[in-house]
């Protein structure tokens, strides 16, 4: 059981924890009706660790939750300018992401998240390989396919969003291997759209599916569909933005070969979607990372031994409540926390659900109260500086 004591929500992130033992929760800071802000220290296995949490309530009134993105999939920019440019009263941090190529020299990093994304209800991109995947090692029976999100129902819920597609060409049809990913499957054909943005698509051919490591393929091949038609083709993965009425399919090995059979003028249908595999709700926002706790319980096998700074969201009142929490990388906090501990802190905050979100230099909580223009960053990042990620949470309210 971990200890905890108060620590004002107005005191510098970075201030000496308070002495003694456990204390009453500290009051919370209202930054909008049905939003609230509060910090606290506890005391974990690796020394003080201080939380920063975010409650929103998605039944106030005015109250609502989306995806902050920098406008592509593979982009990146600091959380506080995403909140800032939505407007956002409060946001965190979102999915773990490619942060280096450097196994892959020559390779530009895409900054692409490794999980789904929904953003607004719009589909922005689908799941890597679970090899290919950045961050500590998943926990036992999940996936690159794990969400936190929100339905059209308006509650908060864990899930899994699976690619559902397909090419149908001349020759007939396959399905689909990929949506907006920086790395396909070994063998398939992955389509890019608008929302991918303008940073190249050689990645996506890059390792294999269970070593992300490895070398880039050799076979591949790439065309360019515009309004159903092939209008362009090449060897090499290229780069550049693409148009809302164009896809781009980009296959590797027996993908390769398939894409390579293609001519210019071939009629080609491109159809893909992201599918709740457990609820079947369609989402309106949904971030990729991986469960820590399922109905108050934590997940078996999670490390207790690992600490670190670390983000996470949670839901309770049935996915009515949506919880934000990230640590402080300040000095004298900056031990973190093991994710078992981050499942314990969330359950303890009242979530009955938990998702682990990226950690580390990422780890970021901004607020802001509605009255002002800008949101305040809480928690000190670890490296001194916001590091820019490709995607956060965002809490919308209308005052």
């Amino acid at each position: 059981m971990l200890a905890w004591c108060v620590a004002s929500a107005g005191a510098p992130a970075g201030a000496a924890s308070p002495a003694g033992g456990p204390a009453a929760p500290p009051p919370p800071v209202v930054l909008a009706p049905g939003v609230t802000y509060r910090s606290f220290v506890v005391f974990a296995s690796h020394g003080p660790a201080r939380v920063h949490l975010v409650s929103a309530d998605l039944r106030a009134p005015g109250v609502s939750v989306d995806l902050l993105t920098p406008g592509a999939v593979a982009a990146r920019a600091p959380l506080s300018s995403l909140a800032d440019d939505r407007a956002a009263v409060a946001g965190v941090n979102g999915d773990f992401f490619d942060i280096t190529e450097a196994q892959h020299p020559g390779v530009e990093a895409t900054g692409a998240s490794v999980g789904p994304a929904v953003g607004g209800g719009r589909q922005l991109k689908a799941a890597v390989p679970d090899g290919q995947r950045f961050g500590p090692a998943l926990p036992a029976g999940t996936d690159t396919r794990a969400v936190l999100g929100v339905g059209t129902d308006g509650r908060a819920r864990l899930d899994r969003l699976a690619l559902d597609g397909s090419v149908t060409t001349p020759d007939g049809s396959f399905p689909l291997g990929g949506l907006n990913q920086y790395a396909l499957p070994v063998g398939s054909v992955g389509a890019f759209t608008s929302h991918w943005g303008s940073v190249s698509r050689l990645r996506a051919t890059c390792g294999t599916d269970e070593d992300r490591a490895a070398p880039c393929g050799t076979e591949t091949y790439e065309v360019t569909v515009r309004a159903g038609r092939v209008v362009a083709a090449s060897a090499v993965p290229g780069r550049g933005a693409i148009a809302e009425d164009t896809e781009v399919l980009v296959g590797r090995e027996a993908g390769a070969r398939r894409l390579r059979a293609l001519a210019v003028g071939d009629r080609v249908g491109v159809r893909h979607r992201l599918v709740a595999e457990d609820s079947r709700i369609p989402y309106r926002f949904a971030v990729g990372g991986y469960p820590v706790l399922r109905a108050g319980a934590a997940l078996p096998g999670l490390d207790p031994l690992t600490s670190a700074v670390r983000s996470a969201a949670g839901r309770t009142d049935g996915g009515s409540t949506l919880l934000l929490m990230a640590l402080d990388g300040g000095l004298g906090f900056r031990t973190g926390l093991t994710i078992a501990e981050v499942a314990e802190v969330m359950r303890d905050a009242g979530a009955e659900d938990a998702f682990s979100l990226d950690g580390g230099g990422s780890s970021t909580l901004v607020t802001r109260d509605l009255a002002g223009s800008a949101v305040t960053v809480r928690n000190h990042p670890t490296e001194g500086a916001e590091r820019p990620v490709p995607n956060g949470i965002g809490v919308f309210a209308r005052g």
